[in-house]
């Protein structure tokens, strides 16, 4: 196994495809989690994080829809959009150093 950060961080950033794609922020992420996890190192645990934050999101995200009739919904919408941006750019920073992200409020769907 190779240590590689730029693949890591690479895949950190790909999350923000999500504002110009909807599920791009899964699709990348999860493709380079599924094709490099045996090569590279801690890419594994680190395509995990990524993946558990973004099911989280998406299921945060269904439960705000049906409240923003209710007015409750829009903050929480707009509360997901600023975690969907600060921390895959936080996450990569840290990546970069070698250090293991933390995505707060993350389900875990992958162990």
């Amino acid at each position: 196994m190779k240590q590689d950060n730029q693949t890591i961080v690479l895949m950190h950033l790909s999350q923000l495809v999500t504002l110009a794609l909807s599920f791009g922020s899964i699709l990348i992420p999860l493709y380079l989690w599924m094709t490099k996890k045996e090569a590279i190192k801690d890419l594994d645990a680190h395509g995990k994080n990524i993946l558990n934050f973004q099911f989280s999101l998406l299921i945060y995200s269904l439960i705000c829809v049906p409240l923003v009739f209710i007015g409750v919904g829009i903050i929480g919408l707009i509360l997901i959009l600023i975690a969907s941006i600060v921390y895959p750019i936080k996450n990569a920073i840290k990546a970069s150093h070698g250090l293991m992200p933390n995505y707060p409020f993350s389900i875990s769907f992958l162990k």
